[in-house]
């Protein structure tokens, strides 16, 4: 047996990959993250055992698991968005290891990438930025040193700030020093679900756009100058030019 750690999607049941449905459609068994993880993605399966994990410790999690090892019956384990990222899954895999029991990671679309779905951008432009920074505001797990939101900041890169709406005066406070009050932000609630809503402004108002909307929790907030440029240069990757460079 398998156990696969698919990535859901940021929300729409219609962004997890067709890897992913097909998994979920197949798998006898199913753990999926509930809280973050609409039903609409588990429908067409036939499991036998559906879970919602979200209130479960890790060691029942991994009890499950490896119950459906014994029985060599593969498992959809559900996830948001791209697994690898925020998801949680490290703890999971390091216990499978020590089990030997075989896992494989299935992924996802990103929040970061619903988002910039939703504000019609891209977020690495030429001559602008060329780099995209994923990151998160310390809350109960702390940082690391050398990636608190300042040292990120010198870069000015884009960065998507995860986990971070509630702290949104802290991290307007530790942005502002590198890129300044105009600097673009936006913040994106629930990017690709039904209820998906956004805010955007400047470093210098956007903590009064959000305290209208009332966010407070799934959230992401996106910054960075690509998210308003209009003065880049064209990508080389469709220039005429390219077709005159001489060979080598």
């Amino acid at each position: 047996m398998t156990v696969f750690f698919i990535g859901a999607g940021p929300g729409d049941p219609d962004l997890i990959t067709v890897r992913g449905q097909r998994l979920i459609r197949s798998c006898p068994v199913i753990l999926y993250a509930g809280s973050l993880v609409p039903e609409a993605v588990l429908e067409g399966h036939q499991a036998h055992t559906l879970v919602n994990t979200a209130e479960l410790e890790l060691a029942k999690i991994i009890r499950m698991l490896a119950e459906a090892h014994s029985r060599g019956e593969d498992v959809a384990r559900v996830h948001s968005g791209d697994p690898s990222l925020y998801g949680a899954i490290g703890e999971q895999i390091r216990q499978l290891r020590r089990l030997g029991i075989p896992y494989q990671i299935v992924p996802g679309v990103t929040a970061t990438a619903a988002c910039a779905a939703l504000l019609g951008c891209e977020l690495t432009l030429p001559q602008v930025s060329q780099t995209l920074i994923l990151t998160r505001y310390p809350s109960k797990t702390e940082m690391p040193d050398g990636e608190q939101l300042g040292d990120l900041a010198r870069h000015r890169a884009t960065m998507a700030i995860h986990l971070g709406v509630r702290q949104l005066p802290r991290i307007v406070a530790e942005l502002l020093p590198y890129y300044g009050a105009d600097c673009p932000i936006a913040v994106v609630h629930r990017a690709s679900w039904p209820d998906q809503d956004k805010v955007q402004g400047t470093l210098a108002d956007i903590e009064a756009k959000v305290a209208e909307k009332d966010f407070r929790r799934t959230a992401l907030i996106l910054v960075g100058r690509v998210l308003t440029a209009e003065d880049f240069a064209d990508s080389s990757l469709y220039s005429a030019a390219k077709d005159c460079a001489p060979a080598v």
